[in-house]
């Protein structure tokens, strides 16, 4: 069979052979890959910044949001069955007794970074013809969802910050669900920056969830995904054209900021103007730019009297799969279009080195592993 892989040491890409899995244990799954998405995450692996081949290999196979269709499962599989569709999780955990996080089962709070990650770190990826996977990793999605699931993995960014920003403001009076108050207004504001595929997915969360939603992102209205967040209820704001002092004025206090853009100037900016006991959950992570110069006592002064909370999330345990799953079928009954233009297009696997080098445009481009079921 078939796999789209990178070299670093050649800084080299290409398709190649790749040996057909085989299940070795009683409670694997084997997979035929149905779609495979591609992500900021694997252009940078394209680009040689970083990914790590498993151990005696030269080459890693890249890909991690992805779909799978069961074909074979193990005699002690009990979750899984031929013919479900099946989107897995990516972090496997790290081998030291001593992690917590991954001894629970939460490899993705790992406490000594010793863990593994499929298509990026130490385990090859989903963009190939088949894959074998223990089924405790593996998530089974309804069929009616079979043409948007490949959205399940990035949505789950979303999914688990929205859980832990939860938790975080048990500390307070937060409710008042589900969200407005008596006159029908909004109980809380988040502001979104970025409008690619993990931010819009957290705006649409957002929403869902009852936030009135703003996304903050580059270019001016009219543009596509303007359209596309106000299709599901949110506001559009442009960077080039409000600044964010003006931003935080038009949205009032802002009690979460959701950060998908990967640009520490902005999201420093932008902390600057958090609200009374807001959260700031940061998604993105940026390259090693230039030094930036931020007021650092603004923003001590504003954690501490105004009770903020900073956090980073990055993957996603069961929890936050599940989660992602089920607000995936929401999303597309509430607005079913929107869901749809998030993706762009479908490439045969041939497609891998444009896509990955960032020629095709859109929103979330995506390999067509095998065909429709």
């Amino acid at each position: 069979m078939n796999a789209a892989a990178v070299f670093p040491r050649k800084r080299d890409a290409g398709v190649i052979p790749f040996e057909p899995p085989k299940i070795s244990a009683p409670t694997e799954v084997k997979l035929r890959m149905l779609d495979v998405g591609v992500c900021g995450t694997d252009k940078e692996i394209a680009a040689f910044e970083y990914g790590t081949p498993p151990p005696g290999y030269e080459y890693l196979v890249i890909g991690h949001e992805s779909l799978g269709e069961a074909v074979e499962v193990g005699p002690a599989v009990s979750r899984v069955k031929p013919g479900d569709l099946v989107v897995p999780m990516v972090r496997r955990p790290c081998p030291h007794e001593g992690c917590t996080g991954c001894r629970s089962g939460r490899q993705d709070f790992c406490f000594t970074g010793d863990y593994r990650e499929r298509g990026i770190k130490g385990l090859h990826g989903f963009m190939t013809e088949f894959v074998v996977d223990d089924e405790q990793y593996m998530n089974v999605v309804p069929r009616e969802l079979r043409d948007v699931a490949v959205l399940v993995e990035p949505l789950t960014i979303a999914e688990k910050a929205l859980i832990q920003v939860g938790l975080i403001q048990q500390r307070l009076p937060w409710g008042c669900p589900p969200f407005r108050d008596r006159d029908g207004r909004y109980c809380h504001r988040a502001v979104v920056l970025g409008a690619g595929p993990v931010g819009l997915l957290g705006a649409m969360a957002l929403a869902h969830a009852g936030f009135e939603t703003f996304v903050y992102s580059k270019s001016p209205k009219p543009n596509t995904k303007a359209d596309l967040v106000e299709s599901f209820g949110a506001r559009y704001i442009a960077t080039e054209t409000v600044t964010v002092e003006q931003m935080a004025a038009e949205v009032g206090n802002i009690d979460l900021v959701y950060e998908a853009v990967g640009a520490s100037p902005l999201a420093f900016e932008v902390l600057k103007f958090l609200g009374a006991n807001g959260v700031f959950v940061f998604t993105g992570v940026p390259g090693h730019g230039q030094p930036v110069q931020i007021d650092t006592d603004v923003i001590m002064r504003n954690l501490v009297l105004s009770n903020q909370v900073v956090l980073g999330t990055v993957n996603a345990g069961r929890e936050a799969f599940e989660a992602a799953i089920r607000d995936l079928g929401m999303f597309t009954q509430r607005w079913p279009q929107a869901v749809r233009s998030l993706i762009t297009g479908r490439y045969p696997m041939e497609g891998f080195r444009d896509l990955v080098s960032g020629n095709a445009g859109g929103i979330k481009n995506v390999i067509a592993v095998s065909g429709t079921t």
